[in-house]
């Protein structure tokens, strides 16, 4: 069964931040998706390093505006969208003076990384889900790519459960490397990620302290399937455990197939154990 309908959810997509092999992974999937003639919507964070003059980016006055609560305080979602030069592609970047603004990715110039980065995954997540409502687009696969996205598994099995537009999508997770170490507890963590039934009870099982590896199992926890874009090889037995099925490499064609495959397959409602 084809997924007609994909969307996107990554932290790096070139030209827009510096080039890698990741950076490729978060365009070269979408621009394959759309030469296959599928719907998509594709959003990443509004980093502080990219040149919104030069990629032409502009506000979505329609929706933008919104607050998103996380750990009792209101942050304003600023929503921004721009094209690929040359192709059909359209990103919709998420802007928040607090979380991006005028910020890098894992660290800053100085090589420092950020003490929140926990929490800009949970605003991140959350805001793109509210936007996609707002766009009232109903996609049938969710690609969530990277750390920024960790969080979404999670919140599209809980509280976006019941959505119309999420209610029947499955939710497919891209481990990539990263720079994180800092540390959280769980305690904290589910302070800061609570929003109607995703709460601390989403993370029995997970043991102080809270790493960026936790991070990860929680995604992949809460997903329906697993792809690896770098060999790992604790987080593919970890998925394996759960029966989860995991595809590793960074062939845009694959992760297609990885996704028709995915929707035709039955939605897993609840993590397994």
């Amino acid at each position: 069964m084809k997924a007609e309908k994909i969307l996107f959810i990554t932290q790096e997509i070139v030209p827009y931040v510096p080039e890698s092999e990741l950076t490729h992974l978060g365009r070269d999937i979408p621009m394959a998706a759309l030469d296959d003639n599928r719907e998509t919507r594709v959003f990443m964070p509004k980093w502080g390093n990219i040149n919104e003059r030069r990629n032409q980016l502009h506000p979505v006055q329609r929706i933008s505006g919104m607050n998103i609560v996380v750990d009792d305080t209101d942050y304003q979602l600023i929503i921004k969208v721009a094209s690929i030069m040359g192709t059909r592609m359209q990103v919709y970047f998420i802007d928040d003076d607090e979380f991006f603004g005028k910020r890098l990715a894992e660290i800053d110039r100085e090589g420092k990384e950020y003490d929140d980065n926990f929490m800009r995954a949970i605003f991140y997540g959350r805001s793109v889900l509210e936007t996609v409502k707002r766009l009232r687009w109903t996609p049938e696969v969710v690609f969530c790519q990277g750390w920024t996205s960790s969080f979404i598994p999670l919140y599209l099995k809980t509280a976006y459960a019941e959505e119309p537009c999420f209610r029947d999508c499955r939710v497919i997770y891209t481990a990539t490397p990263n720079l994180l170490t800092r540390e959280s507890t769980v305690e904290e963590i589910g302070r800061q990620m609570e929003f109607r039934e995703a709460n601390a009870q989403c993370l029995e099982g997970f043991e102080n302290p809270f790493t960026p590896e936790s991070m990860y199992k929680l995604a992949i926890r809460y997903s329906d399937a697993v792809t690896l874009a770098k060999p790992n090889e604790k987080l593919a037995a970890y998925a394996k455990e759960l029966g989860k099925p995991v595809l590793e490499g960074n062939n845009p064609a694959q992760y297609l197939e990885f996704a028709d495959k995915t929707w035709g397959t039955e939605k897993n409602s609840q993590p397994e154990e």
